[in-house]
This record gives C-alpha cells, structure tokens and sequence, in this order.
C-alpha cells in the first residue's frame, strides 16, 4: 500500500497535523483493504478495550521503571542517565512495518529542536529488533534513539502488552507482516501504543494509551508536558 503522496519529496517534510496525517492514511485503508480485514483489525480493538488494558497500563503520578535498553545503532541507552539531565518523553510503538507508528514517529522528530531546547530528550521503543530499528531510523531519518525492547520486557512493567490474537495473526502472515523476523522472537506479542513523559524524578507527568493504534497525541501536546512548569 502506498502511504506517501506524489507530492512528498521526503521523509519528514509533511508538517500537518498528526490527525490530517492519519485521517489520509485511514481513507487509503478504508479504499484499499478488504471489509472483512477491516473488520478483524476492530476487532481486536475492541477486545482490548473491554479487557480495560489502558486502565491498567501505568499511570500519571507514579514512578516509572528504569531500564537499559539498545539503540538502533547498539548503544546502551539508560533511562536513568538522561532523567540526570531533564526530563524524558518516551513512544512506545509496535514496529517499522505500521504506517500509523511510522507516521507518529516522523511527526515527532520534527519538533526534536524543541523538545532539546527544553532540556529534555526523546525515545522510543518498540520490541522490534536493532536492525529493523536502524534501517527505520535510517529511511525516515529520525534523529532520536529508536530502542529495541526484546521480548517486551520494558513495555510489560508499564502494563502495554498484549498477544495477537490468532485469527489477526494469520491476516498479519498473509500480508507478510512477520512479527517472528521483525521482533526475533516466537511470542507474537506487541505493545498497544502509548506516549508517556517522565519527570526527572522518575514520576509520570503525562500518559496516552490508546489501543486503537490509529489515534495518537499530538506532538504539540507531548511538548506542552515536557516543558510546563
């Protein structure tokens, strides 16, 4: 499926609104992909919503675990480390192969300046592996750590994981979707989309879990927690 425009020359340059952003990308699946698959991708949807898995995900006013994770480049990243110098936003995405965290990730990027300006630092996780996160980072040149999260390890202390369910399992495999290959490991188990900012005393100042991975919190809004007072 094509996701990109004609008109667009490169990654990074469309400066709409993230909801303008995703309203187009939901009108080529809703032209392009079948009723019936449509349908399956709402369900699980709705399946996560009545497990209440946002409503136990981590929340604001608590402290946030601390982990080590690898870069897309190998490097250690430590959350610790950068709460030493100011605050921190963290995305957490399912992978390289969604349009929807593709464009989330690219929208942030471009306000990466003042996110730094600000004294704070930008990540974002996702339990594909270093390789899929470098070759991302290096096609839609986001200039912020992308960090691998093998096995979910990170995203299940903040409450986020789920396993696909084997009838969206079999769609995934059919559009050649290989979580097994992307992630490197057999467990078929992603995390629902979230967006936190941490203060630098570890606690929560800002969560957006939403199961529905087509809606995510406008960086504006991201950059408005990271910089009140």
């Amino acid at each position: 499926m094509k996701w990109r425009s004609l008109e667009e020359s490169a990654p990074g340059t469309d400066t709409r609104p993230l909801r303008e952003i995703f309203a187009e990308r939901k009108a080529l699946i809703a032209q392009y992909v079948p009723q019936e698959v449509q349908a399956i991708h709402e369900q699980v949807i709705d399946e996560l919503r009545d497990q209440g898995i946002a409503d136990r995900a981590l929340a604001p006013d608590v402290k946030a675990p601390s982990f080590e994770l690898k870069d897309h480049n190998g490097k250690a990243v430590s959350s610790t480390e950068l709460l030493k110098k100011g605050r921190l936003a963290i995305c957490f995405f399912r992978g390289r192969w969604c349009p929807f965290c593709v464009g989330q990730l690219e929208a942030m990027s471009r306000i990466l300046p003042q996110i730094r300006e600000a004294g704070a630092e930008l990540l974002a996780i996702s339990p594909q592996t270093v390789q899929q996160s470098f070759f991302m980072a290096d096609q839609h040149r986001l200039g912020f750590p992308l960090l691998s999260d093998a096995g979910n390890h990170v995203a299940r202390q903040f409450g986020l994981v789920y396993r696909v369910p084997d009838y969206q399992e079999a769609i995934y495999r059919r559009v050649l979707i290989n979580l097994p290959f992307t992630n490197g490991d057999e467990s078929w188990e992603l995390p629902v989309p979230a967006v936190y900012v941490v203060d630098r005393d570890g606690t929560v100042l800002f969560a957006a879990v939403n199961p529905d991975y087509k809606e995510r919190p406008e960086p504006e809004e991201i950059l408005e927690q990271l910089v009140r007072a």
